[in-house]
């Protein structure tokens, strides 16, 4: 997978860099653009009861699937830009967040931390 996240990052470098566009992708505009995509994103889930497979016509899978994409690139292209690197971030918050959701108290619970 940090192969994989390479890859996309030398790829939306490159892209960027083609169109003289490394000017505009500051952190705030990057971070405002994701939020953006989140929205689109969560447009095609509007009004459906759960947004299970079963409730998406192929139109609906395919958004979906270009707002992913769209929100991977902007998160990508943001952390290039912030010096983070993703895989170690997650890897990071993943050791974090077994602290704060042990096993043994949480499993079947989805209330977040602070309320147990």
């Amino acid at each position: 997978m940090n192969d994989s996240l390479l890859d996309i990052r030398a790829r939306l470098a490159a892209f960027a860099q083609e169109r003289d566009w490394d000017q505009f992708h500051t952190p705030k505009n990057l971070a405002m653009a994701l939020s953006v995509e989140v929205a689109e994103l969560v447009e095609h889930y509007q009004w459906l009861p759960t947004g299970a497979d079963a409730e998406l016509d192929e139109a609906k899978r395919t958004g979906i699937r270009h707002e992913l994409a769209d929100v991977l690139m902007y998160l990508v292209r943001l952390a290039d830009k912030s010096g983070v690197d993703l895989h170690a971030a997650v890897l990071e918050k993943m050791v974090l967040n077994a602290e704060k959701y042990p096993v043994d108290q949480v499993r079947g619970d989805a209330r977040k931390y602070s309320d147990y």
